[in-house]
C-alpha cells in the first residue's frame, strides 16, 4: 500500500519533505513577513521553521488534512524565540555607548514603501494587543486558519481562539475608532479658520 505524505515525511523521505516545502513555504514566509514586518528576517524564520519541522517530524499524526496548521505552529513558536532573542538583543545595545549610525539604503526597493508603511500601521495597531489575541489574529486573518486550524497550531481548544478572535477584532475596532476621532476642538478650529479665510476674501473683494 502506498504510504500517505504524512507517513512519508515521517519517515524522512526527502522528496516528501521538499513537496511541503514548495507546497507551503510562500504561505509561511507571508505570514512571517506580516508578524515580523521585516522581508529579511521572514527569510530566516522561513528556514527556521522548515528546520524545525524536519528535526518534529515524527511527532506528525498519520490522520488529517492540511499540514499548513502544524507548519503556522511551529512558525508561532521560531516567531515568539525570535521577538525574545530580538529583545534581549535590543537591551545589550542600550547598554553600550551610543554613536553615530549611517543607514545603509542599498538594498531597499522602492516598490516596496507602501507595503511597508502599511505593515507598519498595522504593527502599530497590533503591538496594542495582548500576545495571545495578536497571534489567533495573525493566524486567523493574515494567514486564513478557521478556528479549528488555528487551535491546532496554537494547541489550544477551538473555543478559545474564537473568543481571543473576538476580543482581538473589537479591541482592534475601538483603536480604529480612537485614530479616527478629530482631537478636542479640532474639528472646530478648523471650521473657524475656514471661515475667517472666507471672510477675508470677501473682504478683499468688497
Amino acid at each position: 500500500m502506498e504510504l500517505s505524505t504524512r507517513a512519508r515525511i515521517r519517515a524522512g523521505d526527502p522528496v516528501a519533505f521538499g513537496d511541503l516545502f514548495d507546497e507551503h513555504a510562500r504561505v509561511v514566509y507571508r505570514y512571517a513577513v506580516r508578524v515580523t514586518g521585516d522581508w529579511a528576517t521572514a527569510e530566516d524564520i522561513v528556514s527556521l521553521t522548515f528546520l524545525e519541522a524536519w528535526r518534529l517530524r515524527d511527532k506528525i499524526r498519520l490522520e488529517g488534512e492540511s499540514l499548513r496548521p502544524w507548519l503556522l505552529g511551529i512558525a508561532t513558536n521560531v516567531l515568539r524565540n525570535a521577538a525574545r532573542s530580538a529583545r534581549r538583543h535590543q537591551a545589550a545595545l542600550n547598554r553600550m555607548p551610543g554613536r553615530g549610525v549611517v543607514p545603509d539604503f542599498s538594498d531597499e526597493l522602492v516598490g516596496r514603501l507602501a507595503d511597508a508603511e502599511e505593515l507598519a500601521a498595522a504593527h502599530t495597531a497590533l503591538d496594542r494587543l495582548r500576545k495571545a489575541e495578536r497571534e489567533v489574529f495573525t493566524l486567523c486573518v493574515w494567514a486564513g486558519l478557521n478556528y479549528a486550524e488555528a487551535a491546532e497550531a496554537l494547541g489550544v481548544p477551538p473555543g478559545t481562539v474564537r473568543s481571543r478572535l473576538s476580543r482581538a477584532r473589537t479591541r482592534l475596532r475601538k483603536l480604529t475608532d480612537a485614530e479616527r476621532e478629530p482631537p478636542p476642538g479640532g474639528g472646530q478650529l478648523i471650521s473657524d479658520d475656514r471661515a475667517n479665510a472666507v471672510r477675508s476674501k470677501q473682504e478683499r473683494h468688497s
